[in-house]
């Protein structure tokens, strides 16, 4: 009988559920793992943004067809297929995020014994569910925790959210710095920006010099606060130099009669490849949402030097320091949301401030090699300091439950 070949102990395997998710979420992680000596597979359904991320990181690339919405005999496919992938291929680490990629991949890698399967939780959707959905929701969740040998959350709200849900034990919980998945790299947006022409930029979108531009990137939603934020657009208080601009798809219907009555008063983009290209058009961002994991699109503001008004929602409120580098409101709170507007409107040295301030808070905490790093401290078991090892973890996320 021929043995089995020996796992290579720097070898592991990311998974996504979905390509846009491995094209924006690991941007350099994966190049910078493989320049550190690790052979790196990605794992996604099959297309065409997959298949870009791995080129651009220069890694393997495993088609693997996976739905985002329940779908009990195609999960049970996808399962199977992930086994098969695993048994042959025999990672020493699997590191899976995202619902659907993070639920099959860690249980696939616990079947087929994968020494460490590494569990990124970046949100939670049960927050908000309600009835037999939020029941299977916080099964899957658990389920993950259980067959995970290290759980790593993507913000300290969300890990305290997670103990106090009693969704993962305490002595598996990872953080890493102050947050976020992949970190940001103010001197590559400070770059991009740079030989922008703000006042034709804002030609092009149909907004005026003088207009105090209100930003919103990201998907077109219910959880992520669309609707507080046209309750403010709608409010009789708001400044009249107010203008919206939306970057993002529309991911759900309901939210087209609020975007109509705005009028000129919106720019939309639909769609881009280039976020930070459209950053210099804004004043603010606004991220009223309902939950995160970790809201990236406030580093990025930040790295360009814009500050943000975001939610005290879960993930969110570890994006600014209030009255440093941003401004908190609670959640659906749309009249805080407009005061907010309108004292930044009418302080523009207030808001340069906390742009400024945003972005060396960007530089600091968030660098991306100290992120990377210390995801590799998860992978490897080094639990260096800029890694919460589980019992620091525990004081970093507010205590077990």
């Amino acid at each position: 009988m021929t043995p089995r070949p020996a796992r290579n102990a720097r070898s592991v395997v990311y998974a996504t559920t979905i390509g846009f998710s491995a094209f924006t979420l690991l941007r350099g992680q994966l190049a910078w793992l493989r320049e550190q000596g690790w052979d790196v597979t990605l794992v996604a359904s099959p297309d065409d943004l997959a298949q870009a991320a791995a080129r651009r990181e220069g890694v393997a690339f495993h088609p693997l067809a996976m739905r985002r919405d329940p779908a009990p005999v195609a999960d049970l496919a996808a399962l199977a297929a992930w086994v098969r992938f695993l048994a042959a291929a025999r990672p020493a680490v699997v590191n899976v995020g995202t619902p659907k990629a993070g639920l099959l991949g860690i249980l696939a890698a616990w079947l087929t014994g994968v020494p460490r399967r590494v569990y990124l939780v970046r949100g939670l959707r049960l927050e908000g569910a309600s009835g037999p959905l939020a029941a299977a929701l916080a099964c899957a969740e658990r389920l993950c925790g259980l067959l995970a040998t290290d759980v790593v959350a993507v913000s300290p709200s969300l890990g305290r959210e997670l103990l106090r849900r009693r969704l993962v034990s305490p002595g598996k919980l990872w953080t890493i710095g102050d947050g976020s998945s992949n970190g940001i790299d103010v001197a590559a947006v400070q770059a991009r920006i740079a030989g922008v022409d703000r006042d034709a930029l804002r030609r092009e979108l149909g907004l005026r010099p003088d207009d105090f531009v209100v930003g919103f990137v990201g998907r077109v939603t219910r959880d992520k606060g669309i609707h507080t934020l046209l309750d403010a657009f709608a409010s009789a208080e708001l400044t009249p130099r107010a203008r919206l601009l939306v970057v993002g798809p529309t991911e759900e219907e309901g939210f087209e009669t609020g975007f109509a009555a705005l009028g000129d008063r919106l720019a939309r983009v639909p769609w881009t490849d280039d976020v930070w290209g459209h950053l210099p058009a804004l004043d603010v961002l606004s991220l009223p949402t309902l939950r995160e994991g970790f809201g990236t699109v406030v580093l990025e503001a930040a790295a360009a030097g814009i500050p943000a008004i975001v939610t005290t929602a879960t993930g969110a409120v570890d994006t600014v320091v209030d009255q440093e580098t941003g401004l908190l409101m609670g959640v659906g709170d749309a009249a805080a949301l407009v005061r907010h507007i309108n004292a930044l409107a009418d302080d523009p040295e207030g808001a340069g401030r906390l742009g400024r301030a945003a972005r060396e808070r960007a530089r600091e905490r968030f660098a991306q090699e100290r992120i990377w790093t210390g995801m590799q401290d998860v992978m490897t078991g080094a639990g260096a300091s800029r890694v919460g090892a589980p019992e620091a973890a525990r004081a970093a996320v507010g205590g077990a439950a």
